[in-house]
């Protein structure tokens, strides 16, 4: 197999040749097809999110097909196509997990951070963590649907029913979500950096009511917000920007640090909260009204040896939706 390999971090990965990798009891081996490039891995590559495993390959939005089965593997069959994310296992035991709460976990595994990911031509993954794709024709299409899509859901359901729902910084998983939320018949507020006109533009092609600066008010108090840039300056802005009793969701698992602001933003019941990786729940929720919403992913690809230039396009905002690797 081949696989781009963080050996130490902030320096670039490493494009290496490794023995195919043997799943354990339990696991299934996917052969990845494609694999989209998350946020995330930039956290975990420039050292902002706190001791990943290293070496480690990155990666966890990813598709492929199964390979080979681990012993006592029933949930599977060889040549089916998967979809692996971020939460790769869980231990089932503590309070969390057995409150339904396993994204809290106090004992996970995640890939690409402390197992090894999908920025590779195959991955072991726990077979209870790895989501049938049956229907999902186009591997590069559905791979940001794994992280980007999950999570945008996720921030959802913490949003609340409202109706005009801003969505701050307007990447890969918003671009996900504004289709989500015009499925569901509500009005999405698209906010980005001051000039970014192609993610205005992208926005309002996906429907958006609304797309301008994350330093504009929208026409109307917002319902709920969602923050996914990994901005802290950004949570003062989205309270300035819901009505009473509104709820701002911070769905990012790194930002910067969020600066000081008057009690007055937060008075009147506003509500601020953040998530927290996903549960298997949300995944087949996810998944399963993806299609029926027509939801369709706006991706650059990226053969697996450039995975360095893929990461340094999405931390320098040169492309519009996702990234996409493929091996």
């Amino acid at each position: 197999m081949r696989a781009m390999v963080l050996h130490e971090i902030g320096r670039p990965l490493v494009l290496e040749e490794r023995p195919d990798p043997l799943p354990g009891p339990g696991e299934i081996r996917v052969r990845v097809e494609a694999c989209a490039v998350c946020r995330t891995d930039l956290h975990v590559v420039d050292g902002e999110l706190p001791d990943p495993r290293l070496p480690i390959v990155p990666g966890h939005e990813i598709v492929g097909t199964v390979d080979a089965l681990g012993s006592g593997v029933t949930s599977h069959v060889q040549g089916g196509r998967v979809g692996v994310p971020w939460l790769g296992h869980t231990c089932g035991h503590c309070r969390y997990c057995l409150a339904g709460q396993e994204n809290l976990c106090d004992r996970p595994g995640f890939t690409g951070y402390t197992r090894d990911g999908g920025f590779a031509t195959h991955v072991l993954a726990d077979a209870a963590f790895a989501f049938p794709l049956e229907g999902f024709a186009d591997p590069v299409a559905a791979a940001p649907l794994l992280c980007a899509g999950l999570i945008g859901w996720r921030s959802l359901k913490l949003a609340g029913a409202g109706t005009r729902i801003g969505l701050y910084g307007f990447g890969a998983a918003a671009h996900i979500l504004a289709q989500v939320c015009r499925w569901q018949g509500r009005q999405v507020h698209a906010f980005t950096r001051a000039g970014d006109t192609a993610a205005q533009d992208l926005a309002r092609r996906l429907g958006a009511c609304f797309a301008g600066s994350s330093d504009d008010l929208p026409p109307e108090p917002l319902d709920a917000a969602i923050i996914f840039a990994p901005v802290g300056a950004l949570v003062p802005a989205a309270l300035r920007a819901v009505r009473k009793g509104g709820r701002v969701v911070c769905g990012g698992i790194h930002m910067s640090d969020i600066p000081s602001f008057p009690y007055a933003l937060l008075w009147e019941e506003r509500q601020l909260v953040s998530v927290a990786n996903l549960t298997r729940v949300d995944a087949h929720e996810f998944l399963a009204l993806a299609p029926e919403a027509g939801v369709r992913t706006t991706t650059t690809v990226y053969p697996l040896e450039r995975a360095n230039e893929a990461l340094d396009d999405l931390r320098h905002g040169r492309f519009q939706g996702a990234a996409v690797l493929i091996p």
